[in-house]
């Protein structure tokens, strides 16, 4: 072969191993598309609502973007505004619901505008053997049943106050938790004949609570915020988690876990 020839064959080569490359980066990953410029560690602070899919989401990310790591932390999200308004290390918030982002948004600590990226309603969690025979919301605030919700602050609190101000239903708590997970735990551990938890939190818990929906649930839909914080040292890598959660894959990790569209 010619040397002419044979640098025109190297050429060739090289050109159809670039598009081969480039056809690969243009798929859908499960959460991002593989990125070698993206390296270091960044923290989320993520409604206790989202551990399950967000713990799904950050593996996912990191098994496609190599040299990354994301650290989580999951809390009601009135708590993880006041972390973060004093001072705490996060860089991406996502709420569980848009009054708490527009705190954040207001004190001018988050990047840019909100994305809304899922939301959820609220079910009656109650053990399995439902003791207070509950089948409705009203049977909540029948005398001696032991019902658990989340503080007014709190996401998963508000909605069922705007439930209970919809239906003309006033609930009597044994408790109010600080985050869902919480309200959750008082149920699987019998400490409550029953508790007003979200969708997802009733699938997500399987086979240790039954869920019980309602039809005023509606009047309370929670729509699921998600931004990148102002005070981050990695915003490149904030960002692209930011774009992973809300992308189509993202979103159905999230629509798998009983999350609805935004």
């Amino acid at each position: 072969m010619s040397i002419r020839r044979q640098h025109f064959t190297a050429i060739l080569a090289a050109g159809t191993l670039a598009a081969g490359l480039a056809g690969c980066g243009s798929g859908t990953n499960a959460t991002a598309t593989p990125t070698s410029s993206l390296s270091g560690e960044i923290t989320v602070f993520a409604a206790a609502s989202l551990k399950t899919t967000f713990t799904q989401l950050a593996k996912d990310f990191e098994a496609a973007n190599p040299g990354t790591k994301v650290k989580l932390s999951f809390a009601g999200s009135s708590d993880l505004v006041t972390q973060i308004t004093q001072g705490a290390p996060a860089d991406v918030f996502a709420s569980a619901d848009t009054k708490n982002m527009t705190k954040l948004a207001d004190a001018k600590l988050v990047d840019g505008t909100a994305t809304n990226f899922a939301t959820n309603v609220l079910e009656i969690a109650v053990p399995p053997s439902n003791p207070a025979s509950i089948s409705s919301f009203a049977d909540l605030a029948k005398p001696g049943v032991k019902v658990v919700t989340c503080a007014s602050q709190v996401p998963c609190g508000a909605a069922a106050d705007a439930v209970e101000k919809a239906s003309g239903v006033a609930l009597t708590p044994v408790s109010e938790e600080s985050s869902v997970t919480d309200v959750l735990g008082k149920v699987t551990s019998g400490e409550a004949d029953a508790g007003l938890v979200y969708v997802t939190d009733v699938k997500g818990a399987g086979d240790k609570v039954k869920g019980i929906p309602f039809a005023e649930s509606d009047k309370a839909v929670n729509t699921y915020p998600i931004a990148t914080v102002g005070s981050s040292k990695n915003k490149e890598l904030a960002a692209a988690f930011v774009a992973a959660v809300t992308s189509d894959k993202g979103r159905k990790v999230l629509g798998d876990a009983g999350f609805g569209a935004p």
